[in-house]
Order: C-alpha cells, then structure tokens, then sequence
C-alpha cells in the first residue's frame, strides 16, 4: 500500500473514490502538514475542470494541510492499474503531462513524519484562475477530515487572491 497526500481537490472523499477514479479504493487515514516549507498555489490549467488547479510551491514559513490516504500500489501507476481496466492515481494527477510523483515529508497529528506520494506541478503559469466548484471541493474535503479552521481560511484567501470575481462565494464556503 502507498501512503498518498493530496491538497487539493482529491482531498474530498467523492472526488477521489469516485466511480472515474479510484473507486473507493483510497482509505483515509488522517490529516498532515508538510515537514517542508509550501504554500497551496493555483498554476496549472484544467481542462476537465475549465480552471486553475491546485499545486504546492515553496514558501518560506507556510505550511500545507492535506489528507492522508493509502492506495494500493497498483493503482499508483498505469502499467500496473491498466491490466486490472483500473484507472491509476498517476492517470488521474495527469502524471508526466501536468504533474511529477514526488516522495513528500508530512508530520501527521500525532508529530510522526512520514514520506507519503504527492504530485507537484511541472510547468507552472502565472495568472490562472480557478473556480468555485474547484475551490469548494478542497475546503469540503479538508473540512470533512478534520483540518483546523484557520486553515480553512488560509486556502480562502489565497483562493480570493487567485480569483478575485469569486471571492464572496468562497468567503461563504
């Protein structure tokens, strides 16, 4: 089993088991911070989503919260999800086009540091702007696992920062 971090969308429990992509199949197992500097960015189009998504860049001073979740190891990468008709986390992160798997350092809620898989950026841009939808579904998946609050609102206001013609919508989320 490969522990995962995830920090954006897939952070929301419909989103990544969801029936297009790991069908259940990721099991949470709690909240972390990264042990390095990041802060949540969004840098990279979309297209299934028509916006910006969500990246980790370094920040001196900032942490990122995400969700925990172990998946089996064949459904990390597409030769060995593909002969089960599985889609792979690497398929779904988009994996070599969009993004790069890195072995991250995360400090779980009870001070452990542990290396779990995340997916970073590969070419970021400047000036991209996500939406509502994209933005709710990280504060929902964070909110529904437990992240602190201040947290929450953290990722609000860099979310109004990157849009700021939503930033009412996301200030009720």
């Amino acid at each position: 089993m490969a522990l995962v971090f995830q920090y954006g969308s897939n952070c929301s429990e419909s989103q990544i088991n969801g029936k297009e992509r790991l069908c259940g199949d990721a099991k949470f197992l709690g909240i972390a911070e990264t042990v390095d500097d990041f802060q949540l960015a969004f840098n990279v189009w979309s297209k299934g989503r028509a916006c910006a998504a969500s990246d980790i860049v370094a920040s001196p001073g900032s942490k990122v919260w995400g969700v925990l979740y172990e998946v089996p190891d064949f459904l990390i990468d597409r030769k060995t999800a593909g002969p089960y008709k599985r889609k792979s986390l690497d398929a779904i992160e988009g994996e070599g086009t969009k993004y790069a798997r890195h072995s991250i350092a995360v400090k779980s809620t009870d001070g452990r540091i542990l290396k779990a898989i995340t997916y970073r950026v590969i070419d970021p841009k400047p000036d991209l702007k996500t939406n509502i939808e994209y933005v709710r579904y990280i504060i929902e998946g964070l909110r529904e696992h437990g992240v602190a609050e201040d947290y929450l609102t953290e990722v609000k206001s860099i979310a109004s920062a990157n849009n700021p013609a939503i930033a009412l919508q996301i200030e009720q989320l």
